[in-house]
């Protein structure tokens, strides 16, 4: 498998990216109560594939391990964490998307839905990946009745690539839609 992590990596670890209403940051432990207080609502974790938060030390495990990931963001609207962005590389995508390529995941909590702040933050991350990585392309998924989901990557430039199945935290199969975007010559 080729190398396409060709920047310091020891810089991205504290990098932050900027946009014009939000801020994409490292989570930090400290994090760790807001976090639950926004994941913990079941109309938010089971529509992105993954269950509720049942406690604040939940929370803190999920920033300890899956949120610590390199590429993975805390969105930040007037210092409050709202939500996490992130370019999953293999083998941490939910598929296998081939070389060269990365997986596009958000969530946003729903106090701040309907206001456009998952796509303007996954634009700057999409960006910074283009920018930064060897990635030619960028995937991402939603389940099918996810619709809101299904806009944002409308709004950015993704295009249809397949329908595929896959296993929910319960077991449960479940219906998906794969959508790409390429990098622009």
């Amino acid at each position: 498998m080729q190398n396409i992590f060709n920047i310091n990596r020891t810089k991205l670890k504290a990098m932050i990216l900027k946009t014009t209403n939000l801020k994409l940051r490292p989570w930090n432990e400290s994090d760790a109560e807001c976090l639950y207080h926004f994941a913990k609502n079941p109309n938010v974790g089971p529509i992105a594939g993954w269950p509720p938060h049942e406690s604040i030390q939940d929370s803190l495990n999920i920033i300890k391990t899956i949120f610590s990931k390199k590429e993975t963001y805390a969105i930040v609207k007037d210092n409050i964490p709202i939500g996490c962005a992130g370019l999953l590389f293999h083998p941490d995508t939910n598929h296998w998307w081939g070389e060269n390529s990365a997986e596009l995941g958000y969530w946003i909590a729903e106090e701040y839905w309907g206001r456009g702040y998952a796509a303007e933050a996954s634009q700057k991350l999409i960006e910074h990946g283009f920018n930064n990585y060897d990635i030619k392309t960028i995937y991402a998924t939603y389940r099918i009745e996810n619709k809101q989901s299904k806009r944002v990557l409308e709004k950015l430039g993704f295009k249809y690539y397949t329908e595929m199945q896959n296993e929910n935290y319960l077991g449960k199969i479940f219906k998906e839609i794969a959508v790409k975007l390429e990098r622009k010559p």
